[in-house]
Protein backbone atom coordinates (compact mmCIF):
# COMPACT_ATOMS: atom_id res chain seq x y z
CA UNK A 1 0.00 0.00 0.00
CA UNK A 2 2.87 2.40 0.72
CA UNK A 3 4.25 1.84 -2.78
CA UNK A 4 0.88 2.62 -4.33
CA UNK A 5 0.48 5.92 -2.47
CA UNK A 6 2.94 7.98 -4.63
CA UNK A 7 1.51 6.42 -7.77
CA UNK A 8 -1.98 7.39 -6.70
CA UNK A 9 -0.86 10.99 -5.93
CA UNK A 10 0.81 11.36 -9.33
CA UNK A 11 -2.28 9.96 -11.02
CA UNK A 12 -4.46 12.46 -9.14
CA UNK A 13 -2.24 15.40 -10.19
CA UNK A 14 -2.29 14.27 -13.81
CA UNK A 15 -6.07 13.97 -13.76
CA UNK A 16 -6.33 17.45 -12.21
CA UNK A 17 -4.10 19.05 -14.85
CA UNK A 18 -6.02 17.38 -17.64
CA UNK A 19 -9.30 18.53 -16.12
CA UNK A 20 -8.06 22.12 -15.80
CA UNK A 21 -6.69 22.28 -19.34
CA UNK A 22 -9.61 20.60 -21.09
CA UNK A 23 -12.26 22.94 -22.42
CA UNK A 24 -14.41 20.81 -24.66
CA UNK A 25 -16.10 18.51 -22.15
CA UNK A 26 -19.90 18.83 -21.66
CA UNK A 27 -20.88 21.38 -19.04
CA UNK A 28 -17.49 23.16 -19.13
CA UNK A 29 -16.84 26.63 -20.49
CA UNK A 30 -14.19 28.04 -22.78
CA UNK A 31 -13.85 31.69 -23.86
CA UNK A 32 -13.20 30.59 -27.44
CA UNK A 33 -16.16 28.16 -27.62
CA UNK A 34 -18.66 29.98 -25.40
CA UNK A 35 -20.92 28.34 -22.81
CA UNK A 36 -21.66 24.70 -23.30
CA UNK A 37 -25.20 23.87 -24.38
CA UNK A 38 -26.91 21.06 -22.55
CA UNK A 39 -28.92 18.56 -24.52
CA UNK A 40 -32.69 19.22 -24.29
CA UNK A 41 -34.78 16.76 -22.40
CA UNK A 42 -37.06 14.58 -24.51
CA UNK A 43 -40.63 15.81 -24.68
CA UNK A 44 -43.83 14.48 -26.07
CA UNK A 45 -45.01 15.41 -29.52
CA UNK A 46 -47.68 17.73 -28.14
CA UNK A 47 -45.13 19.90 -26.35
CA UNK A 48 -42.92 20.04 -29.43
CA UNK A 49 -45.88 21.03 -31.57
CA UNK A 50 -46.85 23.72 -29.06
CA UNK A 51 -43.34 25.20 -29.18
CA UNK A 52 -43.39 25.12 -32.96
CA UNK A 53 -46.69 26.95 -33.05
CA UNK A 54 -46.06 29.46 -30.31
CA UNK A 55 -42.36 30.11 -30.93
CA UNK A 56 -39.24 29.28 -28.89
CA UNK A 57 -39.16 29.68 -25.14
CA UNK A 58 -38.14 33.11 -23.90
CA UNK A 59 -34.41 33.31 -23.13
CA UNK A 60 -33.36 34.90 -19.83
CA UNK A 61 -32.27 38.51 -20.14
CA UNK A 62 -28.52 39.07 -19.84
CA UNK A 63 -27.09 42.16 -18.15
CA UNK A 64 -25.04 44.04 -20.69
CA UNK A 65 -21.64 45.50 -19.75
CA UNK A 66 -21.08 48.77 -21.60
CA UNK A 67 -18.16 51.19 -21.32
CA UNK A 68 -19.27 54.75 -22.03
CA UNK A 69 -16.87 57.60 -22.77
CA UNK A 70 -17.78 61.16 -23.69
CA UNK A 71 -16.43 64.59 -24.51
CA UNK A 72 -18.19 67.92 -24.13
CA UNK A 73 -17.04 71.47 -24.91
CA UNK A 74 -18.70 74.41 -23.16
CA UNK A 75 -18.17 78.16 -23.55
CA UNK A 76 -18.33 80.00 -20.21
CA UNK A 77 -17.45 83.45 -18.93
CA UNK A 78 -14.72 82.28 -16.52
CA UNK A 79 -13.33 78.76 -17.21
CA UNK A 80 -11.30 78.72 -13.98
CA UNK A 81 -14.34 79.43 -11.82
CA UNK A 82 -16.55 77.08 -13.81
CA UNK A 83 -14.02 74.26 -13.39
CA UNK A 84 -14.70 74.32 -9.65
CA UNK A 85 -18.44 74.05 -10.33
CA UNK A 86 -17.86 71.05 -12.61
CA UNK A 87 -15.75 69.29 -9.97
CA UNK A 88 -18.45 69.83 -7.35
CA UNK A 89 -21.06 68.51 -9.77
CA UNK A 90 -19.11 65.28 -10.28
CA UNK A 91 -18.71 64.79 -6.51
CA UNK A 92 -22.44 65.31 -5.92
CA UNK A 93 -23.18 62.61 -8.50
CA UNK A 94 -20.94 60.15 -6.63
CA UNK A 95 -18.02 60.46 -9.04
CA UNK A 96 -14.54 61.92 -8.95
CA UNK A 97 -12.07 64.04 -10.93
CA UNK A 98 -9.19 62.00 -12.36
CA UNK A 99 -7.42 64.84 -14.19
CA UNK A 100 -7.66 68.63 -14.12
CA UNK A 101 -5.72 71.37 -15.90
CA UNK A 102 -6.28 75.14 -15.93
CA UNK A 103 -4.72 77.84 -18.11
CA UNK A 104 -5.26 81.47 -17.03
CA UNK A 105 -6.00 83.97 -19.76
CA UNK A 106 -3.45 86.41 -21.17
CA UNK A 107 -3.53 89.28 -23.64
CA UNK A 108 -2.88 86.88 -26.50
CA UNK A 109 -4.50 83.68 -25.22
CA UNK A 110 -7.96 83.12 -23.71
CA UNK A 111 -8.41 81.21 -20.47
CA UNK A 112 -9.39 77.53 -20.61
CA UNK A 113 -9.77 74.52 -18.34
CA UNK A 114 -10.02 70.77 -18.89
CA UNK A 115 -11.36 68.10 -16.51
CA UNK A 116 -11.61 64.32 -16.81
CA UNK A 117 -14.57 63.09 -14.79
CA UNK A 118 -15.45 59.56 -13.67
CA UNK A 119 -19.15 59.45 -12.88
CA UNK A 120 -21.46 56.49 -12.23
CA UNK A 121 -22.89 55.19 -15.48
CA UNK A 122 -26.48 55.55 -14.34
CA UNK A 123 -25.82 59.21 -13.44
CA UNK A 124 -24.15 60.16 -16.72
CA UNK A 125 -27.25 61.58 -18.42
CA UNK A 126 -28.09 63.72 -15.40
CA UNK A 127 -24.52 65.04 -15.19
CA UNK A 128 -24.52 65.97 -18.89
CA UNK A 129 -27.89 67.74 -18.46
CA UNK A 130 -26.49 69.81 -15.57
CA UNK A 131 -23.33 70.61 -17.55
CA UNK A 132 -25.48 72.11 -20.30
CA UNK A 133 -26.72 74.69 -17.80
CA UNK A 134 -23.20 75.94 -16.97
CA UNK A 135 -22.72 77.69 -20.32
CA UNK A 136 -23.18 77.40 -24.06
CA UNK A 137 -22.48 73.87 -25.31
CA UNK A 138 -20.24 73.84 -28.38
CA UNK A 139 -20.14 70.10 -29.08
CA UNK A 140 -20.92 66.79 -27.43
CA UNK A 141 -19.54 63.35 -28.31
CA UNK A 142 -20.50 60.03 -26.71
CA UNK A 143 -19.15 56.55 -27.40
CA UNK A 144 -20.42 53.24 -25.98
CA UNK A 145 -18.49 49.95 -26.22
CA UNK A 146 -20.14 46.62 -25.36
CA UNK A 147 -17.74 44.38 -23.38
CA UNK A 148 -20.28 41.82 -22.19
CA UNK A 149 -18.55 38.87 -23.87
CA UNK A 150 -15.15 39.94 -22.54
CA UNK A 151 -16.48 40.19 -18.99
CA UNK A 152 -18.19 36.78 -19.24
CA UNK A 153 -14.97 35.23 -20.51
CA UNK A 154 -13.01 36.68 -17.58
CA UNK A 155 -15.61 35.54 -15.06
CA UNK A 156 -15.61 32.00 -16.46
CA UNK A 157 -11.82 31.76 -16.49
CA UNK A 158 -11.60 33.16 -12.95
CA UNK A 159 -14.17 30.63 -11.70
CA UNK A 160 -12.34 27.74 -13.37
CA UNK A 161 -8.95 28.83 -12.02
CA UNK A 162 -10.37 29.39 -8.53
CA UNK A 163 -11.74 25.85 -8.47
CA UNK A 164 -8.43 24.50 -9.79
CA UNK A 165 -6.45 26.40 -7.14
CA UNK A 166 -8.72 25.01 -4.41
CA UNK A 167 -8.20 21.43 -5.64
CA UNK A 168 -4.45 21.93 -5.79
CA UNK A 169 -4.43 23.20 -2.21
CA UNK A 170 -6.34 20.11 -1.12
CA UNK A 171 -3.80 17.90 -2.90
CA UNK A 172 -0.98 19.88 -1.31
CA UNK A 173 -2.27 18.90 2.11
CA UNK A 174 -2.32 15.19 1.19
CA UNK A 175 1.05 14.98 -0.60
CA UNK A 176 3.22 12.12 0.73
CA UNK A 177 6.51 12.70 -1.09
CA UNK A 178 8.87 15.58 -1.85
CA UNK A 179 8.43 15.07 -5.61
CA UNK A 180 4.65 15.37 -5.39
CA UNK A 181 4.94 18.37 -3.08
CA UNK A 182 7.26 20.25 -5.45
CA UNK A 183 5.09 19.47 -8.48
CA UNK A 184 1.90 20.62 -6.75
CA UNK A 185 3.48 23.82 -5.39
CA UNK A 186 4.87 24.74 -8.82
CA UNK A 187 1.52 24.27 -10.52
CA UNK A 188 -0.26 26.08 -7.69
CA UNK A 189 2.07 29.09 -7.99
CA UNK A 190 1.53 29.29 -11.76
CA UNK A 191 -2.24 29.10 -11.53
CA UNK A 192 -2.43 31.54 -8.62
CA UNK A 193 -0.42 34.13 -10.60
CA UNK A 194 -2.71 33.69 -13.59
CA UNK A 195 -5.75 33.99 -11.33
CA UNK A 196 -4.45 37.25 -9.83
CA UNK A 197 -3.79 38.68 -13.29
CA UNK A 198 -7.27 37.82 -14.53
CA UNK A 199 -8.82 39.24 -11.36
CA UNK A 200 -7.04 42.56 -11.91
CA UNK A 201 -8.26 42.65 -15.52
CA UNK A 202 -11.80 41.95 -14.42
CA UNK A 203 -11.67 44.62 -11.70
CA UNK A 204 -10.40 47.22 -14.18
CA UNK A 205 -13.14 46.27 -16.65
CA UNK A 206 -15.81 46.49 -13.94
CA UNK A 207 -14.55 49.94 -12.93
CA UNK A 208 -14.75 51.12 -16.55
CA UNK A 209 -18.30 49.80 -16.82
CA UNK A 210 -19.53 51.17 -13.50
CA UNK A 211 -17.94 54.63 -13.94
CA UNK A 212 -18.19 56.43 -17.28
CA UNK A 213 -15.35 58.71 -18.39
CA UNK A 214 -16.36 62.23 -19.39
CA UNK A 215 -13.90 64.89 -20.56
CA UNK A 216 -15.12 68.48 -20.08
CA UNK A 217 -13.45 71.34 -21.99
CA UNK A 218 -14.24 74.83 -20.67
CA UNK A 219 -13.36 77.71 -22.99
CA UNK A 220 -14.19 81.40 -23.24
CA UNK A 221 -14.58 83.90 -26.03
CA UNK A 222 -11.53 84.60 -28.17
CA UNK A 223 -9.49 87.73 -27.42
CA UNK A 224 -10.53 90.49 -29.82
CA UNK A 225 -7.47 92.10 -31.45
CA UNK A 226 -7.04 95.87 -31.44
CA UNK A 227 -8.56 97.48 -34.54
CA UNK A 228 -6.15 98.66 -37.21
CA UNK A 229 -5.83 102.48 -37.71
CA UNK A 230 -8.06 103.82 -40.46
CA UNK A 231 -7.34 107.58 -40.39
CA UNK A 232 -4.56 110.09 -39.69
CA UNK A 233 -5.18 110.54 -35.99
CA UNK A 234 -5.57 106.84 -35.29
CA UNK A 235 -2.38 106.24 -37.27
CA UNK A 236 -0.61 108.97 -35.26
CA UNK A 237 -1.77 107.38 -32.02
CA UNK A 238 -0.69 103.94 -33.20
CA UNK A 239 2.73 105.30 -34.20
CA UNK A 240 3.15 107.08 -30.85
CA UNK A 241 2.18 103.93 -28.97
CA UNK A 242 4.64 101.92 -31.05
CA UNK A 243 7.37 104.49 -30.30
CA UNK A 244 6.62 104.36 -26.58
CA UNK A 245 6.66 100.57 -26.63
CA UNK A 246 9.97 100.61 -28.52
CA UNK A 247 11.49 103.07 -26.05
CA UNK A 248 10.27 100.94 -23.17
CA UNK A 249 11.77 97.77 -24.59
CA UNK A 250 14.97 99.65 -25.51
CA UNK A 251 15.29 100.87 -21.93
CA UNK A 252 14.79 97.33 -20.68
CA UNK A 253 17.46 96.07 -23.08
CA UNK A 254 19.91 98.77 -22.01
CA UNK A 255 19.22 98.02 -18.35
CA UNK A 256 19.90 94.34 -18.97
CA UNK A 257 23.11 95.01 -20.96
CA UNK A 258 24.53 97.80 -18.77
CA UNK A 259 26.03 95.55 -16.06
CA UNK A 260 27.63 93.40 -18.74
CA UNK A 261 29.03 96.45 -20.52
CA UNK A 262 30.51 97.75 -17.24
CA UNK A 263 32.08 94.38 -16.48
CA UNK A 264 33.56 94.23 -20.00
CA UNK A 265 35.00 97.76 -19.64
CA UNK A 266 36.64 96.89 -16.32
CA UNK A 267 38.10 93.71 -17.80
CA UNK A 268 39.38 95.63 -20.84
CA UNK A 269 40.98 98.29 -18.60
CA UNK A 270 42.77 95.61 -16.57
CA UNK A 271 44.06 93.98 -19.75
CA UNK A 272 45.32 97.32 -21.12
CA UNK A 273 47.02 98.11 -17.80
CA UNK A 274 48.79 94.75 -17.74
CA UNK A 275 49.96 95.22 -21.34
CA UNK A 276 51.24 98.75 -20.66
CA UNK A 277 53.13 97.69 -17.55
CA UNK A 278 54.65 94.74 -19.36
CA UNK A 279 55.72 96.96 -22.26
CA UNK A 280 57.32 99.54 -19.98
CA UNK A 281 59.22 96.88 -18.03
CA UNK A 282 60.57 95.35 -21.22
CA UNK A 283 61.61 98.79 -22.52
CA UNK A 284 63.36 99.69 -19.24
CA UNK A 285 65.31 96.45 -19.25
CA UNK A 286 66.38 97.11 -22.86
CA UNK A 287 67.62 100.65 -21.99
CA UNK A 288 69.60 99.35 -19.02
CA UNK A 289 71.23 96.66 -21.11
CA UNK A 290 72.16 99.20 -23.78
CA UNK A 291 73.70 101.57 -21.21
CA UNK A 292 75.76 98.82 -19.59
CA UNK A 293 77.07 97.70 -22.98
CA UNK A 294 78.00 101.19 -24.11
CA UNK A 295 79.97 102.15 -20.95
CA UNK A 296 83.05 99.80 -21.39
CA UNK A 297 83.36 100.74 -25.04
CA UNK A 298 83.46 104.40 -24.13
CA UNK A 299 86.14 103.82 -21.50
CA UNK A 300 88.31 101.99 -23.91
CA UNK A 301 88.05 104.69 -26.58
CA UNK A 302 89.15 107.57 -24.29
CA UNK A 303 92.89 108.57 -24.84
CA UNK A 304 95.27 108.27 -21.95
CA UNK A 305 95.98 111.46 -20.06
CA UNK A 306 99.52 112.89 -19.66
Amino acid sequence: MRRLAPVAAVAAITALLLAGCSAGTPGSYSPAQGPAVEAPEPRIDGEMAEDSAGGSAEEPATDRSVITTGWISITVDDPIESAEDVAELAERAGGRVDDRSETPGTDAQPARASLTLRVPSDELDGVVAELREIGDVNSVSMNASDVTQQRQDLDARIDALSASVDRLRELLGTATSITDLIAIESELTTRQAELDSLTQQRDWLVDQVDFSTLTVELVTEEVVPDPAPDDFWSGLVAGWNALVDFAKWLGIAVGVLLPWIGALLVAAALIVLVVVLATRGRRHRTDVSTAVTATPEASRSDPPRA
